[in-house]
Order: structure tokens, then sequence, then C-alpha cells
């Protein structure tokens, strides 16, 4: 297969909901399909002994939530399809924004009984942002919920979407029969038994034939007959061009849990969804098809196998070809590395690979050469934008728990900080070292991860900050930044990379340090330069 096939045949999709809405569920369904794994693990039904595939880190298990974002391939109809399952809870939002610069296009998981919730709000609000094609698949059909056409309306109103059904619920809970997939024309009923693996579909073209009533019985039937029609004249014929500008968002119906529904979303989305598309790098846009490898670091995860204090960095191919040993730049050190054992990910399993292609994500084992946003390239001095650290809304000062355990916990702050799981601020008046994250649930993970990972154990501290603003002088030898630094003194820390902060206590000192000294400026994202 020639290197424009194997871009053609990539599809890199993440999957974003509030927590709850079943976003994992169905990411193993997906897996299920692909026969990437024989039997999925309900990520609640403590019955079931086997976990989630996607979910690998403990305290996970113990909270059934996802924290990092885990990379899934599988092969379905010949299409190479990349699942970035990102984290729902909004303590780890950071995590999943970075997510979405390496994917081409999302899935939107939609609870039928909560409608939009205001996680989802956010993370579309982003997409939106960069023109990421959306599809939208509304959940958990076999229980109560919203009516469909309330539901597409609420889609419409809070997320700003243009919504086009492809397929239709028949009934709802307890009434739930089935679904009408208007994509292939075609029904598909329910049996309510989970075991069977895959539901039966009767070919449907026409709605009219009189053969629907002895199906679904005639009071559906009539009521369904309605519905389309009801469809037919209010929503917008499916466009794929409209889709992928990012203009028409189709709907799908159904139930992950009982594998319901899902087929018809997944071979929809190998149609329609686009394969890897051009991305802006600083100096350029960069187009898949271009010869040269280009790629960038969007996550870092420490000790993903526990047996060996492994650092993985996640690179997403944006052109070219990835191939193993051969030597790349790493434009920020300006040096060249190369890299004997590349992984591809399969939930936990990781395999080596020879060569990778656009829209792949490949691991690379990492020494501490990486930081999130890096650029890997074959020469060329670029690198691609849009990677934020954002400003940290909880700070504690991080203390040892335990003395003989200092070069531990020194190592293990300074790993997790690579990850980006939260940031290390460091008082320039006594050398505290202060954490700050976006989520407080974040300070679990590290105590855990710091005491199971690296034999290191902390307490936390209170520190009364408001935000942390990154702050750049016009000219650093001017008196008005000598008396900023002198007024400020307490406030002031640096960040892992050397740079200045300024740790604000409140808003109103942020608006009254900016019109005292008009020449220091402050960012809330450390991406400024």
């Amino acid at each position: 297969m020639g290197f424009l096939e194997e871009i053609q045949r990539r599809r890199t999709f993440g999957i974003i909901s509030h927590p709850d809405a079943g976003k994992t569920t169905l990411t193993e369904k997906l897996l299920l399909f692909g026969g990437a794994i024989q039997e999925a693990g309900a990520v609640k039904n403590n019955k079931i002994k086997k976990g989630a595939t996607s979910d690998f880190m403990e305290i996970e298990r113990q909270r059934g939530i996802s924290v990092s974002t885990s990379v899934l391939a599988f092969n379905y109809q010949d299409k190479k399809i990349n699942i970035l399952d990102t984290p729902g809870h909004k303590d780890f939002a950071e995590d999943t924004f970075r997510t979405l610069t390496a994917v081409d296009s999302v899935i939107v998981v939609i609870d039928v009984a909560k409608g939009v919730e205001e996680q989802t709000e956010k993370l579309v609000a982003v997409c939106r942002l960069r023109n990421i094609p959306i599809i939208v698949f509304i959940n958990k059909l076999d229980r109560e919920g919203k009516d469909a056409f309330d539901l597409m309306d609420e889609v419409e109103q809070k997320l700003g979407l243009t919504v086009t059904p492809l397929s239709f619920p028949i009934g709802m809970g307890y009434d739930f029969q089935g679904i009408y997939n208007l994509w292939e024309e075609n029904i598909n009923l329910f049996s309510g038994d989970s075991r069977k693996n895959i539901e039966e579909t009767i070919a449907f073209s026409d709605v009219k034939n009189p053969e629907l009533e002895k199906i679904i019985g005639e009071k559906p039937a009539y009521k369904l007959r309605e519905e389309l029609e009801l469809i037919d004249e209010v929503y917008p014929k499916f466009d794929r061009q409209d889709y992928l500008d990012g203009k028409l968002q189709p709907v799908f119906f159904g139930s992950a849990l009982n594998n319901f529904g899902v087929r018809e979303l997944l071979d929809c989305f190998v149609e329609i969804a686009p394969s890897p598309r051009p991305k802006d790098s600083e100096t350029r846009l960069v187009d898949p098809k271009e010869e040269k490898m280009s790629g960038f670091v969007f996550k870092i995860h420490a000790n993903m196998d526990p047996k060996h204090r492994d650092r993985l960095a996640f690179i997403k191919i944006v052109s070219g070809t990835f191939e193993r040993n051969k030597p790349y730049l790493h434009v920020r050190q300006k040096k060249n590395l190369k890299f004997s054992s590349p992984n591809a990910f399969f939930a936990e399993k990781k395999e080596i690979v020879d060569i990778s292609y656009p829209g792949d994500i490949v691991g690379l084992h990492d020494t501490g050469n990486f930081k999130i946003g890096d650029t890997l390239t074959e020469g060329e001095v670029m690198s691609f934008k849009g990677i934020p650290s954002f400003s940290p809304e909880h700070f504690r000062y991080i203390n040892n728990a335990d003395p003989m355990k200092a070069k531990q916990l020194d190592k293990g702050i300074d790993q997790l900080m690579d990850e980006g799981v939260a940031q290390l601020f460091t008082l320039e008046m006594n050398n505290r070292k202060i954490i700050g994250t976006v989520g407080a649930l974040q300070y679990e993970v590290i105590q855990y991860r710091l005491e199971h990972e690296y034999g290191a154990k902390c307490t936390y501290e209170n520190f009364p900050v408001h935000k942390a603003c990154w702050v750049k002088p016009n000219d650093i030898k001017s008196e008005e930044f000598k008396e900023f630094r002198r007024i400020k003194q307490k406030f002031l820390a640096h960040d892992k990379y050397g740079q200045l902060v300024f740790l604000a206590d409140s808003d109103f000192t942020i608006q009254m340090t900016q019109n005292k000294y008009p020449n220091v400026k402050l960012f809330f994202t450390s991406e400024f330069e």
C-alpha cells in the first residue's frame, strides 16, 4: 500500500463527554467491533472482574473514572482507527484540551436523561474554535430519558451546533424497540439481551411498507412514520462537506452498554470522518502528504508499566513517515535524536513499530528530553502551535513526609510535572515548592502516584493564591521592573523552565499590579513567546 493510501485509511478521533455519559463504555464497544478485545468489562459493574481496557491506572479503577488519556488503535473495514479516550472529569480538563490538538474529528457522547452538561459545553467550544468535525452520539436509550426532538434542540441551543439525525429511536426507556437507521435505511431491533453480541438488522428502505406494523406494532409504526416525516421537514439533509467544515453535525442514538446503535455509528464514521488534516505551525501550514516527517508531543506519561520505570512521550505524526532508528531534529533542543523502539498502542498492549504514518500516535521512550508541545522534524525549524499550559486554579505547598526519601520525592515531582499533571513553582525567597493544578482531584492522583510509583510520601499545606501569572517585562533593567521585584518578592516564583511567575492572591491584585507597572506584562498561559 502506498504512502497516500496509508494516509487515506487513517481515522484519528477523540471521544469527549461529561463524566458518566458512557464514554469509556463506548470506546470499549468500538474495540469489540474492531475485534481488538474479546469481552468488554463494564466500568461500573463489580461482577465483571475485567476492568475497562482503556482505564489502566489504579485510581481510575477505584473511582470508575478515566484520569489519563489513553490511546487505542484497531482496524475496521480496511481503515486504521486511532481513538484517544479522554478524561471526562473536569479536574483533568487540561489533558483533554491538549488531546484535542491531536485529533482530526470527535464524537461527543450525551446522556439521554441528563442532556447537555457543563463539561460538554466547554469541550465542544474548543472543537468549534478549531472547526473540528463533530458527530453526536446520544447514549443510554434503554433508560427513561428526554424526548429525542427535545434533546436535539438542546444540543443545537446549548452547544451552538446544527444537527441532522442519521439514526432515530423507536420508543425509549421501557418502550425502546430499536433504531431506524436513516443513513442505511434499515431497522435494528433491540432484544434487551446484552449477552447477544451484535443484533440482527432488517433492511427497510420503505417505511410505508405494512410489514412495519407486524415487526414493531401498530402505534409505534404510526409514530415512527410521523417522526421521520418531521425529520425530513425540519432538519437539513446530511452533506459531507458541511460536516467536514464543522457546519453540520450528524446525530446517532444508541446504548453503548448494550452494544446497541454502536455499529451504525462506526459504519457511518469510517465512511464520512476525515483522514488526517493539515496542521498549523508557527511558520506555515503543514500538509500530511508532505514527504518529510513532522510531529509533536501532546502528552507525556510516566510509569505506564510499573515493572519498568518508563516514561513515554506521545507523538502525533502530522506529515511524512516516522521510521525507527532514523535521526530526527528535536527543534527546541536543537539536537538530533533517534528512537530504537517506537511503540504503537493497543489498549494495555504496546508493540514496536518500524514505520508510522500521518494520523498515527507513537509512544517514544523518553529520558527527560521532551516536554509537552515539542516538535520533531527532519531538519526544518518549526513548531506546532496551540498546546498551552493553563494557569492553575488551586495551589498548595508540598512537603516531604519522609526525610529519608527526599531524592525519590524530587524525582517523582519532576517526572509528574513533565507529564503536565500539574505545575511546579519554586518560591524565590525560600525555595519552597508549590504545586498548582487545574482541578483539586489532581492532588490525590499526585500523592497516590508518588507513593506507589516512587516510594515517596508527601503532605500538602494550603497556599492562598488565586492565579499564577507569567511575567514578561519590556525591559529587565528598568527601574520599574526592579521595583516590581522588590515589592512583590514574597509572591515571585519560577516555573519548571525557569520562567518568572507572579502568584497573585486575587483578580483585584492582578488589576492593580497591571495599572501600577504597565511595562511588566502578565500572562495566564505559558505559551506567550
